[in-house]
């Protein structure tokens, strides 16, 4: 049984990301997964592992003194110092031997000379232009495989090794390719079309276009399911309208209940990122549905996915398309949308991740 430890970006959580629905789907793997500490006060790391899954056991990592910025150079050792001796400690509690180390984050460069593994993978699904690049130049080049998830990702990572296999995001297609059983409508008094928006409000989160359409569009009703975090500039505008609708989180179960209420979906820019041609998990679940789907791209961008998405440049188009989709004859693009995201199904994706691995000996 091959032995892996992750050090994830993300805490494990009842709504899986790409690492969480990669490494849960590998059989065969005893996985120790490793996140990191919510802020220098955290003391989850003092708590007992959680058996997540039958093969994989999570812990939290403990907290550093100094975050680790470029500006802070070799205060950093230290902690990087005391974080690979509680990974080490877990590890040796476990009988790992040799195993596997699957990292996510540049950063995490610093703990390599620090740790005994075998083999070693860097999963890289965003742009880290807020890191110094030699960070992920080093990681990238120490990596045995590099997984990329977009051909620009792959482009960027390619001079700094040869082994780099492009792994796009993929999407738990069975979930959200029909309404739950319960099939509840969570907008019964809901006049007119709805348009909605599944995420985590984030202060990056680009708005704009939906203020726009909804001030417009008195008669039409914009939905965005998910976590209000903190400092949205125009999350205070947007609750004053009466036709925008923020209700918070829900079970993961309950969100194709959500996105099948809709008309269509709407996907927005984030400015801190900017990798053109990344398809989101977001988006492929929003085309498991069949519904529209309305994207704002960047100015110069071009549509990643022209034949079953609808990008929009501007406030004004957005809106635009936005009628257009309402338009759009029953069926039109459907199961053209349900067709591309059932070939991003997360199994194939691992079955991607099980050959990429075994033809380097990783696995």
């Amino acid at each position: 049984m091959k032995q892996i430890i992750c050090l994830a970006g993300q805490p494990w959580s009842s709504s899986p990301g790409r690492t969480q629905q990669l490494l849960s789907r590998l059989r065969d793997t005893q996985v120790l997964y490793f996140s990191p500490a919510a802020g220098r006060l955290d003391r989850s790391y003092l708590k007992k592992g959680k058996k997540v899954r039958p093969n994989i056991t999570a812990y939290t990592l403990p907290p550093t003194w100094v975050p680790v910025e470029e500006a802070y150079g070799r205060l950093l050792r230290p902690g990087q110092r005391k974080v690979s001796r509680f990974i080490q400690g877990v590890a040796a509690r476990h009988r790992f031997r040799e195993p596997l180390l699957w990292t996510t984050d540049p950063r995490q460069v610093h703990l390599l000379d620090l740790l005994d593994y075998g083999g070693l993978v860097y999963d890289c699904d965003r742009e880290w232009d807020d890191l110094p690049p030699d960070w992920e130049g080093c990681l990238a080049g120490a990596a045995d495989v590099v997984f990329a998830a977009s051909s620009l990702l792959a482009d960027r990572l390619a001079p700094c090794s040869p082994n780099v296999a492009l792994l796009p995001n993929g999407v738990n297609f069975p979930l959200f390719s029909q309404p739950s059983d319960l099939a509840f409508d969570p907008l019964p008094k809901a006049a007119g079309p709805v348009l909605g928006w599944v995420g985590t409000i984030r202060p990056e989160l680009d708005l704009e276009p939906l203020l726009y359409a909804a001030r417009t569009m008195p008669r039409w009703t914009f939905v965005l399911l998910g976590p209000q975090g903190e400092g949205n500039p125009l999350l205070p505008r947007l609750r004053r309208l009466p036709n925008v609708i923020l209700p918070g989180g829900c079970p993961m179960a309950q969100v194709p209940d959500w996105l099948y209420r809709c008309n269509i979906l709407m996907d927005f820019l984030r400015d801190d990122r900017t990798c053109d041609d990344l398809v989101s998990c977001r988006m492929l679940e929003y085309l498991a549905t069949g519904r529209p789907v309305v994207s704002m791209l960047w100015p110069d961008q071009i549509e990643p996915l022209p034949d079953v998405v609808y990008g929009a440049h501007s406030e004004e188009e957005f809106l635009t398309l936005c009628r257009h989709a309402l338009d759009e004859p029953p069926n039109f693009a459907a199961q053209r949308r349900r067709d591309r995201a059932e070939a991003a199904s997360w199994p194939l994706r691992c079955t991607q991740v099980v050959n990429i691995l075994t033809t380097a000996g990783l696995l």
